[in-house]
């Protein structure tokens, strides 16, 4: 399997393990990780999901080149429906999936590595980890989203100099431009990505669903659609038993102090 999976209390730690190939996403890969999120997604039991590297070297190296060139070899309908839309089913799914995902980048993120990073709510980096948009000196553009991510993410003239350059940058500097959350010795990488789950998990599942959903699907709308997502978000919760359960917990803390 080229992807482990380990279950740790009400958080599963996914694992791309192809460490040999610098855990690149050949499309078995891919497949497998889209797989392994729907039973995430179907699991009431799991709250968060930790997506990481096998070994020391690299979260993901990008896409697998010998699978990629063979594609392009068939021409474009062929290199379109086996790269692009593969690779921006995995990007979407995990921008979009309900649960949050946490991405811990053990090493190398880079061109497909960098697009998961991208695509995920959140990302801790380990300080020996480092980005990069690599796709331009093989003659294409980010195919897995990374051309629309990036620049959104950390703004046109940050994110084009990376795409353009297709150099790499250091896990500060991703922190910097707002890429990943924050940078963590190697050691507590894993520990500080389950304790980030573990500070969201402990809020209702139906509020944490909201809140993703209402960023994630307003962030690039003008602001009035995106403060009617939000409306929309928030009328759904409205009568969930999470906001009884939280509104009465604060009722009672005010009468007690009051």
């Amino acid at each position: 399997m080229s992807v482990r999976v380990e279950r740790d209390g009400q958080v599963v730690v996914l694992t791309i393990d192809r460490e040999q190939k610098l855990n690149a996403l050949d499309y078995p890969t891919i497949d497998a990780l889209l797989a392994q999120l729907d039973r995430i997604d179907s699991d009431d039991r799991v709250r968060a999901v930790v997506l990481t590297g096998a070994g020391r070297r690299a979260f993901s190296a990008g896409a697998d080149i010998p699978s990629l060139a063979e594609s392009i070899a068939g021409g474009p309908e062929r290199a379109l429906r086996e790269i692009v839309r593969r690779g921006h089913a995995l990007t979407r799914r995990i921008e979009e999936f309900p649960k949050p995902v946490i991405v811990a980048v053990n090493g190398l993120a880079y061109g497909g590595g960098c697009e998961i990073t991208e695509a995920a709510p959140l990302a801790i980096a380990a300080e020996h980890a480092a980005f990069a948009k690599p796709e331009i000196s093989l003659g294409f553009p980010p195919p897995f989203g990374g051309s629309q991510r990036l620049p959104r993410h950390v703004g046109r003239k940050r994110g084009l100099e990376m795409i353009l350059t297709g150099e790499p940058i250091p896990a500060a500097r991703a922190a910097e431009i707002g890429l990943v959350n924050t940078v963590v010795p190697a050691d507590e990488l894993l520990d500080a990505s389950r304790d980030l789950a573990a500070r969201i998990i402990r809020h209702t599942p139906t509020a944490v669903a909201a809140c993703l959903r209402a960023v994630t699907r307003g962030i690039n709308l003008p602001i009035d659609e995106g403060l009617a997502v939000e409306a929309a978000c928030f009328a759904a919760t409205a009568p969930t038993d999470g906001v009884q359960t939280g509104l009465r917990r604060f009722l009672d803390r005010e009468a007690v102090t009051g």
